[in-house]
């Protein structure tokens, strides 16, 4: 199978749209299909994992590239004669890239992956949400399939009016994030560190340190007695955050990747997730992967992610009172949290990334079959009327 995957993130920036695009290479390489990436300029690698990465123009907006239209986009479609069109979270690039396969006859299926409506709400868009909605629309509507990760993204998109909906979840690399992880030395020492020697319960973060990522609801935790909190991650809210929950326990350890964000997952006794405006929700299956009981605002995609009283809970996110209780009943209770670790561990051993991908595959061959069979009846339908003629 040949892939030309368009993606509005890639390498060096860092996020779940660059993860998923790099986990679905991983699994197409491992497996013997071609493929290409068309990302916007970046300082990207020229390959990966074998596959050709090109380049397109692109502008800075809020700490990322956003890549501009351009006729490159069309004729590396064209020259690499995919069978199928990936758009990773479409916009201008991923817009044009279904646009270009709709014009070659190719199959695109486009993922979805930005909350818009939680957006709108959180920027107080009003009229323009609407805008964006229609704007969405005329993207998806393009595409042969739109994969969505959560059932709140479904809905959302059948409420815009947005048609040919499948689910494509994500995957979670069950080894790298394993309850094991805790024995090893440098997990320890970071355990040791953030815990004051193990007087403290340490709460933990990961993400983007964003105004969508809700972080400030942390202030909650103020007073809070043994509680350390540790935040995974940066970006343009960490000078915000740092002052909001200045004089609490609160270690930041900026951006980890790797054997050390692995060794973070291991150091916390519970994972807390403030923000309401994600599509899935990655670094909640990532906790659970590795053990933690998961706090998480009853929004979004962490409600099809976390059972509530069984692996976690779900607050009410306009409650941070309700937020705090939660937390707090798992920092009080080292049973509780062990008991909702180990069902966090069991709810995700279904959902490693190649189980996941094979998924997508299976999604891919779906639509080119569906275009194989309208070509069909489209050239049967000529024949009859030529016949006639």
């Amino acid at each position: 199978m040949r892939v030309a995957i368009i993606s509005e993130s890639f390498l060096p920036t860092v996020n779940g749209v660059t993860n998923s695009v790099c986990k679905v290479l991983d699994h197409l390489a491992a497996n013997g299909h071609e493929a290409i990436v068309i990302a916007p300029a970046a300082g990207s690698p020229a390959t990966y994992r074998g596959f050709a990465v090109h380049q397109v123009p692109a502008v800075a907006y809020r700490q990322f590239p956003v890549g501009i239209p351009n006729a490159q986009v069309a004729r590396l479609i064209a020259g690499f004669a995919p069978d199928v069109v990936h758009a990773a979270s479409p916009f201008l690039l991923g817009a044009q890239g279904i646009a270009a396969a709709n014009r070659l006859g190719v199959p695109s299926v486009a993922i979805f992956q930005t909350d818009v409506a939680g957006y709108a709400r959180r920027n107080k868009l009003g009229s323009a949400s609407r805008l964006a909605w229609r704007v969405v629309k005329w993207i998806h509507d393009g595409a042969d399939l739109t994969l969505v990760p959560s059932s709140a993204s479904q809905h959302d998109l059948e409420q815009a009016g947005i048609g040919r909906l499948a689910r494509w979840g994500r995957g979670v690399d069950l080894v790298r994030y394993h309850p094991n992880n805790r024995l090893r030395p440098s997990a320890q020492a970071l355990s040791a560190l953030l815990s004051r020697g193990g007087r403290d319960t340490v709460v933990g973060y990961v993400g983007r340190v964003a105004p969508e990522k809700g972080l400030e609801r942390l202030a909650a935790l103020r007073g809070m007695p043994g509680l350390h909190l540790a935040i995974v991650g940066d970006g343009p809210s960490d000078d915000l955050i740092r002052r909001q929950l200045h004089g609490m326990p609160a270690t930041f350890l900026g951006r980890l990747s790797g054997q050390d964000l692995a060794d973070a997952y291991a150091s916390f006794d519970v994972f807390a997730h403030t923000g309401t405006e994600e599509t899935f929700g990655q670094t909640l299956q990532e906790a659970h992967s590795a053990g933690l009981p998961v706090v998480a605002p009853a929004a979004g995609g962490p409600i099809d992610l976390v059972r509530h009283g069984e692996d976690g809970y779900l607050f009410d996110p306009d409650d941070v009172r309700d937020f705090r209780m939660r937390v707090q009943s798992l920092v009080a209770d080292p049973a509780l949290r062990l008991r909702m670790g180990e069902a966090g561990r069991r709810a995700v051993i279904g959902t490693s990334w190649e189980s996941v991908c094979d998924e997508l595959l299976g999604h891919y061959r779906t639509v080119m079959g569906a275009r194989t069979a309208t070509a069909a009846r489209t050239g049967a339908k000529r024949t009859r009327v030529g016949s006639h003629a």
